[in-house]
């Protein structure tokens, strides 16, 4: 009895909390949302009486609230396909803050509600993950977390000089979300073609005509256009090698920065041609200048 008294008086909370409603309370609707997940699993089964007639109240709650998140995202998704999305994105990301704590395949996997922003923006169509093979040295592809790319596209301050070159794009994440915030060209290089396949028809349903991606093996990647360069360690051991190897070759000839997050920043870091910009710390991206 006393757990249905919980769940009733969150549906009852919830229902009359006009303030869901307004588009920019996206935090407070997925934190609703979440609690109605935890009270109200989608694979649980109601039965009939009291608790069905709980269920179909949670059902109605989530779907209104699905509405307003789909109009939010529709709204911004028709101003970056009008070429006038950049404002509103950022504005997003810096109401946020850039807490710390998010991470990602140093262990934590902390994502936030700005990932669900970012989902619903893209709408990325994720392929199965299970169907594609990993070789080795090739690590299991993990999104950078959101805060974490708006962060470091503020700290880059891209022009439209910059070329930004996503090594290990996946399925696009960063590119895409550089194309919409900064002048910058953007590239994305991925061994996978159902990740490019995504992140192409993302940019081409967004109006993006200023990312690319393309289906290679970063080590015999044509790196000769890119003035930024980023890594979420999508690769290890001799692979990494060589790549880092390709981005020396790189900066002989031209000043570069080279941005990396997750366990790979501890090699970069060690590169005498690159010089740290900053003092690192853990949950932002590392950011190198060649020197």
């Amino acid at each position: 009895m006393r757990m249905l008294s919980v769940r009733s008086s969150l549906l009852a909370e919830l229902e009359q909390d006009c303030l869901l409603d307004e588009p920019d309370r996206l935090l407070q609707r997925i934190e609703a949302q979440d609690r109605l997940d935890v009270h109200f699993p989608q694979d649980s089964d109601a039965g009939s009486g009291t608790e069905a007639a709980l269920e179909c109240r949670a059902r109605a709650i989530q779907a209104r609230l699905d509405a307003v998140n789909r109009e939010l995202y529709e709204g911004i998704r028709s101003g970056i396909q009008q070429g006038a999305g950049q404002d509103r994105v950022l504005a997003w990301s810096r109401a946020s803050g850039h807490e710390e704590g998010v991470a990602g395949r140093d262990g934590s996997d902390r994502y936030d509600y700005l990932d669900e922003l970012v989902s619903g923006i893209l709408q990325l169509d994720q392929p199965d993950d299970e169907a594609i093979e990993v070789a080795p040295e090739m690590v299991f592809y993990q999104p950078t977390p959101a805060r974490v790319i708006f962060d470091l596209i503020e700290r880059l301050e891209l022009t439209g000089q910059d070329v930004l070159i996503d090594l290990g794009s996946g399925l696009g994440h960063l590119p895409l979300l550089a194309a919409i915030c900064t002048s910058a060209s953007c590239i994305g290089i991925e061994l996978e073609a159902v990740y490019v396949d995504c992140a192409q028809s993302s940019a081409h349903a967004l109006n993006l005509t200023r990312v690319t991606f393309i289906q290679q093996d970063a080590r015999a990647a044509d790196l000769s256009s890119g003035t930024v360069f980023y890594l979420y360690t999508p690769f290890t051991g001799t692979i990494l090698r060589a790549v880092l190897d390709s981005l020396r070759h790189e900066a002989s000839s031209r000043a570069i920065r080279v941005c990396a997050f997750g366990p790979c920043v501890q090699a970069v870091a060690t590169e005498p041609w690159l010089q740290a910009i900053e003092p690192q710390e853990a949950h932002r991206a590392a950011i190198f200048r060649s020197v």
